[in-house]
């Protein structure tokens, strides 16, 4: 017996996912749905008479008992829907706009399909937008070669842009009605979920992929598995949304449902099956992969969107040893590295994938809100290193309870849109980074030109006591100065501002400084500048990290360079 191949509708917001799903199944769920942007997994059962009904002229029997339609928000990390062995889709179906083409988003997914394995096929949408497309025949073929000499430069010119741009990805695609192996090649499907174009061969084409690759991975096993998409609440009553993609399931069951700290087993009260396209739910006494349901259980507490789930039959510890084995596969983390939280575990692994492809360690992961046990952890995380001092939540809030005391000196960044939230993170680390070195430059001696000026000379000697104005860098008390041939003239006593010592002293300032062992008159009467000298090694550290520089501070580094270099010809190279 084999099951329904599990699909999930997937690509960049706004392309056109949802809209183009209801056209296949005749609903208008996309006009429901908060700005027209799907705002929570939904899944659609597509029974067989339907989808030969939609394709009479499919050629070959229908082996298949139809499909499990899974339609997803356009960030990547749902496209991340997991079970044991792999991704949840059988096929994943990529909803790109052919005006727009490869989004970042677009980018997301194909990163996340191409880490699970899950086979693809585009649904190249909105041919009906591009300028004097007319719809000319069923055969998509035909449709395309009977366009207006310049409708069809335009398609063609599209299509050549975007399938330029997936093979940047890493994939080769090509039109489907040209394609002889479909395992060396994308099959790229033009379509309009507004005029139902190219929707017959959409279905045509993941009934033959899935009967002609996918036949052994459809075999329903003995044992009941699914996963819980969401937790929801209707009034006083909460239920669990899932797939079950493996066995089938009765109200009478016990099931396990796996969490981080502990596996809950728990009866189930209520289980309700998905009618056929999206049409409610039935009360059902047993149901069989694949399918989408929602049941109500007795035990409630630490149930997560995202988690695994499978019947109890007394074998816990083997159940348990199992989850564990599985979420450990999942959730890879670092010694070291940043925090990050998510709202369910699919989300959870799609974001932690791509924070490694962008290397970015983590060394705690989550699902819900951010807590105050985060902050905690963030505290300790920062001592040992500012620029991982990081909490990252993805589609989270943080908790009411913590306040601005609570999370000094902690960054929280949170986001609804992976890439916006890893981009904002890698600037973030970057501008930190740049901030802690510059520091660490500070500490060192700095160096700095100065300009005498003679007509402020407050002692001639022991010390001498004049002033100068700082024209690039920093001056601190106890720095060697020397002159414009390299020769040492003192090391810096203090430095005073409006008659009070000052810890240092910056460009554009005017200060008076105080050289023990000098007498003014004799050894400065004729100079007009100082350098703040600094060693050859301190020099190639300022040098190594140039990036974070001043112009001004760079050109004084070079005058330095040259004055040293009259002494010692391979100083600073």
């Amino acid at each position: 017996m084999i099951r329904q191949p599990i699909i999930t509708i997937c690509g960049h917001v706004d392309h056109g996912k949802t809209t183009l799903l209801d056209s296949i199944r005749g609903s208008c769920v996309a006009e429901k749905e908060a700005g027209l942007i799907t705002q929570k997994i939904s899944f659609t059962l597509f029974p067989s008479e339907y989808i030969e009904k939609r394709c009479e002229s499919m050629k070959g029997k229908l082996k298949i008992p139809g499909f499990l339609f899974i339609d997803t928000p356009g960030h990547a990390a749902f496209t991340n829907l997991r079970k044991r062995g792999g991704s949840l889709a059988d096929i994943a179906v990529l909803v790109v706009d052919i005006n727009e083409g490869i989004m970042p988003q677009t980018k997301e997914v194909i990163q996340i399909l191409k880490a699970g394995k899950t086979p693809f096929v585009i649904a190249l949408n909105k041919i009906d937008r591009i300028s004097g497309w007319k719809k000319q025949s069923e055969n998509m073929k035909e449709n395309i070669e009977k366009q207006a000499i310049h409708t069809k430069e335009l398609f063609d010119e599209k299509l050549y842009t975007f399938m330029s741009a997936l093979n940047f990805q890493g994939f080769n695609g090509e039109l489907f009605y040209n394609i002889d192996d479909f395992t060396k090649k994308i099959a790229l499907i033009p379509c309009s979920a507004k005029t139902k174009e190219g929707l017959k061969d959409l279905l045509a084409a993941l009934c033959g992929l899935s009967q002609k690759f996918l036949e052994k991975r459809l075999e329903v096993g003995r044992t009941a598995r699914g996963i819980v998409l969401e937790v929801k609440k209707e009034k006083t009553i909460s239920y669990l949304e899932c797939i079950l993609y493996d066995g089938k399931l009765s109200v009478k069951d016990e099931i396990a449902i796996a969490g981080f700290d502990k596996t809950t087993i728990t009866k189930i009260r209520l289980l309700q099956e998905a009618m056929p396209l999206c049409r409610g739910y039935e009360n059902a006494g047993e149901i069989r992969a694949a399918s989408g349901f929602r049941m109500q259980v007795i035990e409630k507490d630490e149930i997560l969107p995202g988690m695994p789930f499978m019947i109890f039959k007394g074998n816990k510890e083997q159940i348990e040893k199992e989850f564990k084995k599985e979420l450990t596969e999942s959730i890879k983390l670092d010694k070291e590295g940043i925090i990050v939280k998510a709202d369910s575990l699919g989300s959870l692994e799609a974001l932690l994938t791509l924070l490694r492809q962008a290397s970015i360690k983590v060394s705690k992961a989550g699902i819900g809100s951010i807590s105050k046990q985060d902050i905690l952890t963030g505290k300790a995380i920062l001592e040992k290193n500012e620029a991982e001092g990081v909490i990252l939540g993805f589609n989270v809030e943080i908790d009411k309870e913590i306040d601005e005391k609570d999370s000094k000196n902690i960054k929280i960044l949170t986001n609804e849109v992976v890439y916006k939230l890893i981009e904002d993170l890698v600037k973030w680390q970057g501008e930190k980074r740049k901030e802690i070195e510059k520091r660490k430059l500070e500490r060192l001696a700095s160096p700095c030109r100065l300009h005498i000026l003679h007509n402020f000379v407050f002692r001639d000697s022991k010390p001498a006591i004049f002033g100068v104005k700082v024209e690039v860098g920093k001056l601190k008390p106890g720095s060697n100065l020397i002159n414009s041939n390299g020769e040492e003239i003192a090391r810096t006593k203090s430095v005073q501002k409006d008659g009070k010592n000052v810890d240092w002293a910056v460009k554009g300032e005017e200060v008076a400084i105080s050289l023990p062992g000098i007498t003014f008159s004799r050894q400065l009467k004729d100079e007009n500048v100082l350098y703040a000298d600094i060693s050859e090694e301190q020099f190639r550290n300022f040098k190594k990290n140039k990036n974070i520089l001043g112009s001004g501070d760079i050109s004084l580094l070079q005058e330095l360079a040259q004055i040293k270099r009259k002494e010692k010809p391979t100083w600073g190279i």
